[in-house]
């Protein structure tokens, strides 16, 4: 019978399919411009969006969760760490530079973040499948997050990576985060898309604004979310 790729994909597995690319993309890019890099991972995070609401449109297929679960730890795992991993040795330099004790640890630093998401991802597509269960921090938000502060100025690794690891935790912490309905999910949309297209636009008014929402969503969202 084969695979019949084109028959049991859905034009939301296209989506899905293109934010892989994107998040690709932006790990490749990372080590050439990381300005660059930030802005498609928030492209890439406005993608997941957006095959999110074309699934739920009706036009998903049986395989889109874990294509979804698996782009998901491509775009928001293994990219912002390859992102924070380029940030380090460029500020501190790699295996000849640094050296190998120095190199070990700006790998094991930047790698934290995708361990994290893949344990979450993994336990929540296992243990959780419930529309009010979502165990920890979801990875898009940290990839906002980390993304964001680059273009808003917080560019120092140092303070990047240990930014980086509280959100690594939050990941795997056992509390649960609510999905922003419509009514706030379209705006943060807005706000994002201004931040890939004008970074720098009014004293980067577009990354700082959605910086200062992520941080809001990532403290007070578990207890205090208002579309809850």
């Amino acid at each position: 019978m084969g695979f019949e790729v084109r028959r049991r994909l859905s034009a939301a597995d296209a989506v899905t399919l293109f934010n892989a690319v994107v998040g690709f993309v932006a790990g490749a890019v990372a080590f050439a411009d990381l300005q660059i890099a930030a802005r498609l991972i928030l492209l890439a995070v406005i993608a997941d969006a957006v095959d999110g609401i074309v699934a739920r449109n009706g036009d998903s297929s049986a395989v889109g969760p874990l294509l979804d679960s698996v782009t998901d730890v491509v775009s928001f795992g293994a990219t912002p760490s390859l992102f924070l991993y380029v940030a380090l040795t460029n500020e501190y330099g790699g295996f000849e530079t640094a050296g190998p004790i120095a190199f070990v640890g700006i790998a094991l630093l930047s790698s934290a973040y995708v361990v994290c998401s893949i344990v979450r991802t993994a336990f929540y597509s296992t243990y959780f499948d419930g529309p009010d269960e979502r165990p920890g921090m979801p990875n898009t938000l940290g990839s906002i997050i980390i993304a964001t502060a680059y273009l808003a100025g917080v560019t120092h690794p140092l303070v990047l990576s240990a930014g980086a690891l509280v959100l690594s935790a939050a990941m795997i912490a056992p509390f649960d985060y609510p999905k922003p309905g419509p009514m706030h999910a379209v705006p943060m949309g807005v706000v994002q898309a201004v931040a890939v297209v004008a970074p720098t636009a009014f004293h980067r008014a577009g990354p700082r604004a959605m910086l200062a929402i992520a941080l809001l969503f990532f403290a007070l969202g578990p207890r205090y979310y208002w579309g809850e």
